[in-house]
């Protein structure tokens, strides 16, 4: 698939996710005939979290702050490993201080765009990849009991993999001097944002 049809993919499940949140007055749908109730329910689980939200995001602007391969490869990781951390939850093991590890996965990836910190790729994508545990594991708790467990979880990847995307674009921003000031003051305030947040779980 072209980065053009993807995008354009990409976009209609969002618009399609949008339109169901406006036919349910707000609140994710739990009950409903076939798949698409699961799946859509999966899909606005991460968008109903900030702490999820602004992490999320937050590994698609390290992604444009550290360039190729580690661009696309963030974005990949995350989601796949985010998956693994919910099957865990599915089978009903424990991971404890979940909200906290969320909260501070907001925290040092904030830090990482604003300080413009340059990981290896490898420590990059472990990082990442750690922090993901933690997401997967609170949408795999959190399933409603009446949604496909296969099709909740393509749900919430599909949703996670378009916050990434949304921190790709902004981060296309830092090819001009004042688009990275832009990009590093959105990363210091994803950082005192999961302050706040890992602050509360305490």
């Amino acid at each position: 698939m072209t980065p053009l049809r993807q995008a354009l993919w990409s976009a209609a499940l969002l618009a399609g996710a949008a339109a169901a949140w406006a036919h349910g007055g707000g609140q994710p749908a739990v009950e409903g005939p076939g798949p698409w109730a699961a799946f859509g329910t999966g899909f606005l689980h991460p968008l109903t979290g900030p702490d999820h939200v602004i992490a999320m995001v937050a590994v698609g602007l390290w992604g444009a702050v550290l360039g190729a391969p580690a661009l696309w490869l963030l974005p990949v990781v995350f989601p796949l490993v985010m998956a693994l951390g919910g099957a865990l939850a599915l089978l009903g093991l424990p991971l404890p201080a979940v909200e906290a590890g969320i909260a501070l996965s907001a925290v040092a990836l904030g830090l990482a765009v604003a300080l413009r910190w340059r990981a290896p790729l490898a420590l990059a994508a472990v990082l990442v990849g750690s922090f993901a545990v933690f997401h997967g594991h609170a949408h795999g708790t959190e399933l409603p009991q009446a949604a496909n467990p296969l099709i909740y979880s393509a749900g919430f990847v599909v949703a996670t993999g378009l916050l990434h995307l949304a921190g790709v674009a902004f981060g296309a921003l830092g090819r001009s001097a004042p688009g990275w000031l832009a990009v590093r003051a959105a990363g210091a305030a994803i950082a005192a944002g999961g302050l706040w947040f890992l602050l509360r779980a305490l």
